[in-house]
C-alpha cells in the first residue's frame, strides 16, 4: 500500500519516456544520448509513447543533437541563474519540468552530477529512484519499469519496480547502453521553458580545476575505443607509467581496477567496475588485474580483451580473448618497442 502521507496520483496522466540530458560545456554528454536509444526501446514497449529530453541552460543546437539521437521533444530550461551548475537549483528546475510534462519514465545518467541530482529530483517528485541500473525493461501488463541492478557485491541481480508512483526513475552509468546512430533526418519539437527558482541555497564562489598527474591529457575511459587498465599486480604507481606510454602509442587511454585506485596510484575517475565506470571499448588490455566480478561488470561489453597476468587461473584470464601468462614488466616494454618501430616506419 502507498504511504498515506504521499499525495495521490493518477498514473493514467503520465505518458512518455524522458531523459535528463547533461551538458559538458557546449555539448551533450554521451550518457544522455545513450539513454535516448534505450528510451526509444522502452517507449515502443509502452505502445509507442513519445521520447523526451530535458537540458538545463542548453542551446537549440544541443536540442537538435538530442533529436538526431532519438528524442521527439526536447525542453530547454532557461534561467540566467542556472548557467553554472548547483545541485539544489538544477534539481528544482528539472523537477518542475518533469511535474509539468508528466513522463511515465524519467532516466538520468549516473555521472557524479547525475547521481547527485537523481536523489533531489526523486525526493521533490515523491517517487522512487533505482541507482546504477545495468538493464531496463517494461512489464507489458502493469507498464512498470523493470529496474535491474547488481546487489550483494555483484553476485546477484535485483529487479526493482515503482508500482504506486510516477514517474518511475532510474539512473544508468555511462557506457552501459550503446549510443544510437545519429540520424540528421529526424525532426522533433524544441520547447524553451523559463523556470523560476524559489530561492538560491548555494552560491558558486570560485572554480578550481585539478589536473590528474600524468594522465591529464588522456581521454576519459568511458569514451575511448582503446583502454589499457592496470591493477594491484602492477605493484606500485610506477607501473602505470608504462601503461600510460602504451596507451598513448595506441591512441587510447588508461584505466584501473578498484584496488589500484584504493592504493592511490590513479584517480577514482579512472576506475572501471561496479563502483566505477562501465565501458565498451573496441580493445581492452587488462594488466595485472585479477578480474573480480565487480571489475568484470564494468568491462564485459569490450569487443576484444587482452589479459596479461602471471597467474593463469586468474578470473580475468578466463574472460579474455587473448590471455598472456607473463610478468607485465617483460611484456609491456616489448609492445612499446614494437609500436615505436611501426610508428617510425609510417
Amino acid at each position: 500500500m502507498p504511504c498515506s502521507l504521499w499525495p495521490p496520483i493518477n498514473k493514467e496522466e503520465y505518458k512518455g519516456v524522458w531523459v535528463y540530458l547533461e551538458r559538458d560545456g557546449d555539448k551533450l554528454k554521451d550518457v544522455g544520448l545513450e539513454l535516448l536509444g534505450k528510451a526509444r526501446e522502452l517507449a515502443a514497449k509502452l505502445g509507442g509513447t513519445e521520447v523526451g529530453g530535458v537540458i538545463v541552460a542548453g542551446t537549440e543546437e544541443m536540442a537538435r543533437e538530442a533529436i538526431y539521437h532519438g528524442a521527439d521533444k526536447v525542453v530547454i530550461v532557461e534561467n540566467p541563474d542556472l548557467r553554472v551548475y548547483t545541485p539544489a537549483e538544477y534539481a528544482e528546475a528539472i523537477a518542475k519540468v518533469v511535474a509539468k510534462y508528466k513522463p511515465e519514465v524519467f532516466l538520468i545518467g549516473a555521472t557524479k552530477r547525475g547521481r547527485e541530482l537523481a536523489a533531489y529530483i526523486a525526493n521533490t517528485l515523491i517517487t522512487g529512484i533505482t541507482a546504477d541500473c545495468t538493464a531496463l525493461d517494461i512489464d507489458p501488463k502493469t507498464r512498470d519499469l523493470l529496474q535491474i541492478r547488481p546487489t550483494f557485491g555483484g553476485t546477484q541481480l535485483a529487479t526493482i519496480r515503482t508500482p504506486q508512483r510516477r514517474p518511475q526513475m532510474a539512473s544508468v552509468r555511462p557506457g552501459v547502453f550503446p549510443k544510437p546512430p545519429r540520424d540528421t533526418s529526424r525532426v522533433g519539437q524544441i520547447i524553451v521553458e523559463k523556470v523560476e527558482i524559489s530561492r538560491r541555497r548555494t552560491r558558486l564562489i570560485s572554480v578550481e580545476k585539478r589536473l590528474e598527474k600524468d594522465v591529464a591529457d588522456l581521454p576519459p575511459v568511458e569514451s575511448s575505443d582503446i583502454v589499457v587498465a592496470g591493477g594491484r599486480g602492477l605493484g606500485s604507481a610506477e607501473g602505470f607509467k608504462l601503461l600510460i606510454e602504451l596507451a598513448k602509442l595506441l591512441g587510447g587511454t588508461v584505466g584501473a581496477s578498484l584496488m589500484a585506485v584504493r592504493a592511490g596510484w590513479v584517480p577514482h575517475n579512472r576506475q572501471i567496475g561496479q563502483t566505477g565506470k562501465t565501458i565498451r571499448p573496441k580493445l581492452y588490455i587488462a594488466v595485472g588485474i585479477s578480474g573480480a566480478i565487480q571489475h568484470l561488470m564494468g568491462m564485459q561489453e569490450s569487443k576484444t580483451v587482452i589479459a596479461i597476468n602471471p597467474d593463469p587461473h586468474a578470473p580475468i584470464m578466463q574472460n579474455a580473448d587473448y590471455a598472456v601468462v607473463a610478468d607485465y614488466k617483460q611484456v609491456i616494454p616489448l609492445l612499446i618497442e614494437e609500436l615505436r618501430k611501426i610508428k617510425s616506419q609510417s
